[in-house]
């Protein structure tokens, strides 16, 4: 199998991590969280958010936790946000849902970090293709992503 798109783009930019090819395909993030011998909240989600017309951002959570929409909007200082579609989804990463990551991306986007994500030494993340995750120091992730934002995403 060739590199995924996320391997390549971690490479380009010198970043270790492992990629993880799951047997049968996913459905459900505790079923990733097993097989790829993580706790559930080593498993980062990707999720896309419309913020205006054309434009986009990327919150970055851990594990199954729920994005609070109100510190969302409130951080973004908008009254108004909503998930992207698939379709969105599709056109804005080039990733179809369930694989989605912050990294490669035909254009940069701006990416929210929830403090959880960091609080694991390792995680594993989308790698634009489904059934396979890259896994990945938080420490790595976090370098290459130098331009996100940690912001508290979820309600305590």
């Amino acid at each position: 199998m060739e590199n995924p798109p996320v391997s390549l783009a971690l490479t380009a930019l010198d970043i270790p991590h492992q990629v993880f090819c799951h047997t049968t395909p996913v459905t459900s993030i505790e079923q990733a969280a097993s097989e790829r011998g993580q706790r559930l909240s080593q498993v980062v989600r990707s999720i896309l958010f419309r913020v205006a017309e054309d434009e986009f951002i990327m919150a970055l959570i851990a594990g199954s936790a729920q994005i609070s929409w109100k510190l969302l909007r409130k951080h973004l200082g908008l009254s108004r946000i909503s998930m992207a579609s698939e379709e969105e989804v599709l056109t804005v990463t080039g990733y179809r849902i369930g694989s989605v990551s912050p990294f490669g991306l035909p254009r940069p986007l701006k990416v929210l970090i929830d403090p959880n994500v960091l609080k694991e030494e390792e995680i594993s993340i989308g790698s634009g293709i489904r059934n396979t995750a890259v896994i990945l120091k938080s420490a790595d992730a976090w370098r290459a992503l130098q331009d996100a934002q940690v912001i508290s995403l979820v309600e305590v």
